[in-house]
């Protein structure tokens, strides 16, 4: 074999790759949606409460602060990586997301991975080209041939020498596809490290701010209620009540107080779990808007496309692992088929240094192998049936990882439509109960009503004005799944 033959040589081995071909079948289909009808006949009546709230003139003190954000439509696009905070209008979010992506551990270490697994396909493709190396040695020898006297001779030997393991079968091709397909795998994870990064980060924050309008809604709670105990021991005084009237009144101011105690607890483990994303020490955490706020602003439709869940991180981790193991099918049949290698030497070699780089030294080699697997105890085979067994591993895997995603991305639909539902249901009972409260203690002034009522309505709306804050703390934390469930975001358009 001579030199110029080895370029036509490595143009047909180019064409000789075993292994099957990867073809993945698209896993959902596009006609597919995601999410519900939107409630059917009970949505007309969800949206008469709202309609209701806004012509009662006593109006709703928690949703107040949110009606100066007219609410977005939100249609499906592609993949924005911070896109979706705008929806809650909130830069003080954006900059803790923003933050954690410098600051987080675990995205660091999923970044290292992926300059480990890239790193790695540069070890996989090495093989494809010949390998040079440079030796030196230097060697005293004896030769005895039959009945002649021994013979001893030094020799100093300065080669280059080259090696070359022709990829007929296509054993090192498929595994820089397997090694490719790794790094996409190890890409996609990082993507998904930061999107469960991002959504933490934001439903921590959602529950600050959930922990924050508690401890407002106890603050006036413990005020309304100091004061009507005021009102009770100064009647109590001028003989007009019994005593059993003002310890009532008394019991009555100690719970908001204790909900007060609580939510500052609580709220200091929030900010102590957000520093932790942030990768800080623990600290107080900065606020910018309000739940009320984002709630009135937002705007989720009740299906989307299932086609968006493609872009899932963890569904795109699947599909390349699939088409690693694919490839290292192709890996094992190529190991059980004959391996044809070239090897050249090329230098000089002298018994001294003087004789060395001289034409009369020049020493050269060139040799051509072929290497035939015949019996290796079943491991090849083996090896094989292995790498299939594998491949339907992964396949089943991305399979159900798809149909995964399909759950949760409905899952986090329908919790976003009912919470957004049982928000207009608690907006209502809590501006009623607010008006209760006014007429009963209007009535207990003017001694219409006994302490009875007025103590049934605080308890009421006291009740009242917490459900309708965890709600909406759970409808905003439902709009973060359903964002995390579809690996992205939505486009967000101003409506006029």
């Amino acid at each position: 074999m001579s030199m110029r033959h080895l370029p036509l040589l490595a143009v047909l081995v180019a064409g000789c790759a075993v292994g099957p071909k990867y073809r993945p079948e698209a896993p959902i289909p596009a006609s597919t949606r995601v999410g519900a009808d939107g409630g059917g006949s009970a949505r007309a009546f969800f949206d008469s409460l709202a309609a209701a709230r806004e012509a009662d003139t006593a109006g709703d003190t928690l949703a107040a602060a949110g009606k100066a954000l007219a609410p977005r439509k939100l249609v499906a696009d592609s993949l924005a990586d911070l896109g979706w905070l705008d929806i809650l209008r909130d830069s003080t979010l954006v900059g803790l997301v923003q933050t954690a992506l410098r600051q987080n551990r675990d995205l660091q270490v999923a970044v290292g991975r992926i300059r480990e697994f890239r790193a790695l396909v540069g070890v996989a493709r090495a093989p494809l080209f010949p390998s040079v190396t440079v030796n030196g040695s230097a060697a005293t020898n004896q030769v005895a041939i039959g009945s002649f006297p021994p013979t001893s001779y030094n020799a100093l030997r300065a080669t280059a020498d080259l090696a070359w393991e022709l990829d007929f079968w296509g054993r090192i091709r498929q595994g820089v596809r397997a090694a490719q397909a790794d790094v996409a795998e190890q890409e996609a994870t990082e993507r998904s490290v930061l999107l469960s990064l991002v959504s933490d980060v934001a439903s921590e924050y959602l529950q600050l701010l959930e922990f924050d309008q508690e401890r407002a809604i106890a603050e006036r709670t413990l005020a309304s209620r100091q004061a009507t105990l005021a009102l009770a021991r100064q009647r109590f005084a001028q003989g007009v009540i019994s005593e059993l009237d003002v310890r009532q009144f008394e019991a009555q101011v100690a719970v908001p107080a204790a909900t007060l105690a609580q939510a500052e607890r609580l709220r200091a483990q929030s900010e102590h779990r957000l520093n932790f994303l942030l990768g800080e020490v623990p600290m107080p955490v900065t606020r910018g808007g309000s739940l009320a706020a984002a709630v009135t602003a937002l705007a989720v439709p009740d299906s989307l496309p299932a086609t968006l869940l493609e872009r899932r991180p963890d569904v795109e981790a699947a599909e390349r692992a699939y088409a690693a193991a694919t490839a290292r099918i192709g890996v094992a049949e190529a190991s059980r088929l004959p391996t044809i290698s070239i090897t050249a030497s090329y230098g000089t070699q002298s018994p001294n240094t003087n004789g060395l780089f001289t034409a009369g030294a020049e020493v050269y080699q060139l040799l051509g192998g072929v290497s035939i697997p015949l019996f290796t105890g079943g491991r090849l085979i083996n090896g094989t049936r292995v790498a299939r067994a594998r491949a339907d591993q992964s396949r089943a895997q991305y399979e159900q990882t798809v149909l995964g995603a399909l759950r949760e991305a409905s899952d986090a639909l329908v919790a976003v439509r009912t919470a957004r539902d049982e928000v207009a249901a608690q907006q209502t009972q809590a501006q009623a109960l607010r008006r209760a409260l006014a007429l009963a203690e209007l009535r207990y002034r003017t001694g219409v009503a006994s302490y009875v009522e007025v103590l049934d309505a605080q308890r009421s709306l006291f009740d009242a004005e917490l459900a309708l804050s965890r709600a909406q703390l759970q409808q905003l934390t439902g709009a973060v799944q359903l964002y995390k469930s579809l690996g992205g975001s939505w486009r967000v358009a101003a409506t006029r």
